[in-house]
This record gives structure tokens, sequence and C-alpha cells, in this order.
């Protein structure tokens, strides 16, 4: 049985880290440095400001929300732009133009994402159920698909797993010389919408709690910003060739994206009290107004136990993939074992391999 070849985009686990001493503890002392000034921002804010938020108003400011809305687009298109770039890599210096139908089918893929988002938004509107319930019903589902996603062992599935089907697939429909070209055109073009049309799908998941919360409109702005960070990135990726930090940016993105979970936690549990889903217990505990506002901690014991339970199950899964990765044996050259983690130490995501005609930046 023949072993299936490693994307081009993608190294698994390369036996050097590629990066100098210096260069990685600059990194850490930068990260450091920020998180300290993030903790004494949030310090100086709970010493300043006074009162207990009410659990009983609904919403997050809008400007959180726009921030969200442009963490949750720029995660999903980075994600997007890496899966396009392992189909792409080989694709482009072959004189057959195989790479056009995958760029053709990720481009409809776009515009059926933007379609799926207003069909949701028809289908939301049309159900006659009180306004909180479809808050409550449409937030437990994102909460659950971002879930799944922070699963650091379904990322093995997820994410590496969905590259490694999608070049197979490329691969039998061109190096078979008995396809005919109009064949192999439309298969190359189906991979590059599904390919991509699964990340828009998650987007348009992820946008109909906040959509609900704040409007449309604050929605259209988050996405907007998304949309220009991604842009920006396939734009050095697929047009300057630039080889980016994928590694880095996929493990900062993460980051970010626990927070917007734990936001997305706390105003679903909000939610569901509203609608008498589930109790509201009130903690008698004094809260600055800012962490209702930017990050939707109310004094309930249910909000807080389920944001508590949502950052330990990332938390406990990012720790326990990270020691399986440390222990994990060298793989030898035959065998396709797959990243847990974008970090791990043994394993190189994102690296744009040297035949393909990229630079480092």
């Amino acid at each position: 049985m023949d072993v299936p070849q490693i994307p081009p985009v993608l190294d698994y686990c390369p036996t050097g880290r590629g990066h100098s001493v210096a260069a990685r503890s600059a990194w850490t002392a930068t990260v450091i440095a920020l998180v300290v000034l993030i903790i004494g921002v949030m310090i100086w804010q709970a010493l300043t400001a006074h009162g207990s938020p009410d659990p009983t108003v609904s919403g997050i400011s809008p400007t959180a929300a726009v921030m969200d809305t442009g963490i949750l687009v720029f995660r999903e298109g980075l994600e997007a732009i890496l899966v396009l770039a392992a189909l792409t890599a080989s694709l482009v210096r072959t004189e057959q133009g195989f790479w056009k139908p995958v760029a053709l089918g990720a481009g409809v893929s776009f515009l059926a994402s933007v379609a799926t988002y207003f069909i949701a938004v028809a289908l939301v509107s049309a159900i006659n159920a009180p306004a909180l319930d479809i808050q409550a019903a449409t937030g437990l589902l994102a909460v659950a698909v971002l879930l799944l996603v922070m699963n650091w062992f379904f990322h093995r599935i997820y994410w590496t797993g969905w590259i490694l089907h999608h070049n197979r697939r490329k691969r039998e429909l061109t190096d078979n010389p008995t396809h005919a070209p109009s064949a192999v055109f439309w298969g190359l073009a189906t991979i590059g919408f599904t390919s991509i049309y699964r990340e828009g799908f998650e987007v348009v998941v992820f946008l109909q709690p906040l959509r609900l919360q704040v409007g449309s409109h604050v929605v259209l702005m988050g996405a907007l910003i998304g949309l220009g960070l991604t842009s920006i990135v396939a734009l050095l990726t697929f047009v300057a060739h630039y080889r980016l930090p994928y590694k880095r940016m996929l493990v900062l993105t993460g980051v970010m994206l626990g927070i917007v979970l734990i936001v997305m936690v706390g105003e679903s549990m909000q939610e569901m009290q509203q609608a008498n889903w589930i109790r509201a217990t009130r903690i008698n505990i004094a809260m600055p107004d800012w962490l209702n506002t930017w990050f939707a901690v109310f004094p309930t014991v249910q909000s807080l136990v389920a944001q508590v339970l949502a950052a330990a199950f990332v938390l406990g899964s990012y720790v326990i993939a990270r020691r399986i990765c440390s222990r994990r044996a060298p793989a030898s050259p035959n065998t396709m074992e797959q990243c847990i983690l974008p970090d791990c130490d043994k394993c190189e995501v994102g690296r744009l391999s040297a035949s393909s005609g990229t630079r480092s930046v």
C-alpha cells in the first residue's frame, strides 16, 4: 500500500525547531510583558470601577461584540488560508493550471458562506418562538461547536486530518491520466469549495447569537475587520509568497478564541437564565461593570461555573495533549503522524516548503 505524501504546506515532525534562543527569549518576554500589562489594566479598572452587574441586563458592549466577531472571522479565515495553501502549494508549479479550479471553488465557497448567513438569518427570524428562547438556543449551539473546535485532541482530526483528506482527493484527480480534463476541473473546484465552506459555515453559526444580541450592523463591522486581516494574510501568502509565522499566529488566535469562548458561555448562560431554562443563583459579590461589558461575567453560580468548566476543558485538553507531544517518540519517515498541537516542539505546523518558492518574513 502506498504511503500518502505529506502535504507540501506542512512539515509534521521536523528534527529542529528553526528558531534561535535569542528570538525565542524575545518572543517569550514580549508575551509576558503584554500579559502583565493586561492584568495590570484589569486590576486598575477593578479598583476604580464599582457596582455589581445585573445578570438580568442583556448584551455585551458593541465594541466587545465587534472585537469578538473580528477574532472569530480572522481565526476561521486563517485556517482556511492554511488549508488552501496546502492544496495549492504543489499545483502552482505545474503547467496544467490545476490551482485555478481550486481557487474558483474557494471563491464560490465565500459567496456561498455569505448566502448561508442570510439564509440562517431568515430561518431564525421565521421561528415562531420568544426572542429569549431563540437567543438561548442559538447561543448554546454556537458554544457547543466552539467547544468542539477548541478541543485540542479533536484538532488532530478536525484540521490536520481535513487537510490530508483533501490532499488525497487532489492526488487521485491529478495523478490519474484516465480522468477527463472536465472531470479533473470540476473535481478540483469541488475540493476548493468544500475545504473552505466548512470554515464559512462555522462563522455563520458563531455569528448568529452575536447578531441577535447587538444587531447585524455591529456584526458586519467585526466581520469586515476579520476579513481585512484575512485578506492581508492571503495576499502575503498567495501573491507575495511570504512564509508567515503561521504557528505563532495559530497559537495567538487560539488564545484569543478561548477568550471569545468564555464570553459566549457567559452570554449563553445569561440568555438561558432570562428564558427560564435554568435557575439564576445570585452571589453577593461586587463585580466591576467592565467584567460584564467585556467578558460577560455575571454574579451567578451557574454562569461562573459554566465559564470555569469551559476554560478547564480547553486548558485541560491542551495540557494533556502537550504532555503527550513531549513524550512522543520521533516519527519514522514512513509514518504519517498528525499534529495535535500547533506549538508542539516536535511538530512544525504551517511551514511552507522551500520548494514552493516562499520566503520568510
